[in-house]
């Protein structure tokens, strides 16, 4: 976490692009020809790469969301382990957004295809090498405790599922419990107990939720509550949410959260505002276009400087 913090720091930007890239929002011109998940792949990730060039020195990391790979079979899998070696490889924090969840010996395995090592034979070998993964922590203690296992390991990070962007999320997240707390209070709770001894020198766990900008009363509530808990913020543009409703998830230097968009970026050479740009050109003009507005919202709220 004390990467990412630092990397929003030296950019002045706490936002992530969502590298969620569908085949279809690749232009006319990268689709044609192409006939097989092979193809697609490699227009993919040739894709990706051009908008990492553009981006890598405005922006601290990207989301790269597995289902837009997985949907492609083998060949879109690797494509998802070249874009998040690229990003890595342009000093970008890279946090794969594979929502893992289990128990027992399968979370173990996920923990470390995702965040440490697997042996072979007395050799250790990454897999995919993420510095950050999503996890979903609603099985319970067991099923987060081989993720965190290998967080003190090799200094990586996760974001555990807490309040969601999608609009059915309250159908459960906000029942009330027993005790009086709603469900996703007991969750972020949770989380914050999860994070105890990996305490980073900006106040922040190793141990992030995912807080959805579209529920803005819900954050604010969850951002008081977890002042050791750093967020990841999706909903942010396609979805609905705005920098003014975000605002409430960062404290007063400007820190404890990161701000998700994905389409936003990627097909960004499809609107108006960016007409006659290049596709990779037009997703850096949004990246800085989104930087300016969450910054905006935060100088309303007293919040000058990132950081202090």
């Amino acid at each position: 976490m004390d990467k990412l913090i630092e990397k929003i720091i030296q950019t002045q930007n706490p936002s992530v692009v969502g590298l969620d890239t569908d085949f279809a929002y690749l232009p006319d011109e990268m689709r044609a020809g192409v006939t097989d998940f092979e193809g697609a792949a490699k227009a993919i990730v040739a894709f990706n790469k051009a908008i990492v060039d553009e981006i890598a020195d405005v922006v601290p990391a990207v989301k790269v969301q597995i289902a837009y790979y997985e949907m492609y079979g083998v060949h879109g899998m690797q494509a998802f382990l070249e874009t998040c070696a690229y990003a890595k490889s342009k000093g970008m924090v890279v946090i794969a957004d594979a929502k893992r969840n289990d128990i027992g010996s399968t979370a173990s395995c996920y923990a470390k295809a995702f965040l440490g090592k697997t042996p072979v034979e007395g050799q250790l070998y990454a897999a995919f090498d993420a510095d950050m993964l999503t996890v979903n922590g609603y099985l319970g203690t067991d099923g987060i405790a081989p993720f965190v296992k290998e967080l003190t390991e090799d200094s990586k990070g996760i974001f555990a599922l807490v309040k969601t962007s999608n609009p059915s999320s309250g159908e459960l997240q906000d029942l009330t419990l027993s005790d009086g707390r709603k469900v996703y209070e007991c969750m972020g709770d949770m989380v914050a107990k999860w994070g105890e001894g990996n305490m980073g020198k900006y106040g922040y766990t190793a141990v992030g939720a995912v807080v959805g900008a579209t529920h803005k009363e819900q954050a604010e509530i969850l951002r008081k509550r977890l002042p050791t808990v750093f967020f990841l913020i999706p909903g942010y543009g396609a979805q609905g949410g705005t920098a003014d409703d975000l605002s409430v998830c960062f404290d007063e230097r400007g820190l404890g959260g990161v701000v998700n968009s994905s389409r936003g970026i990627l097909c960004a050479y499809r609107k108006d505002a960016y007409k006659g740009m290049s596709f990779a050109e037009a997703a850096r003009a949004a990246s800085i276009d989104m930087k300016n507005d969450i910054l905006r919202a935060m100088q309303a709220r007293g919040i000058q400087r990132i950081g202090g």
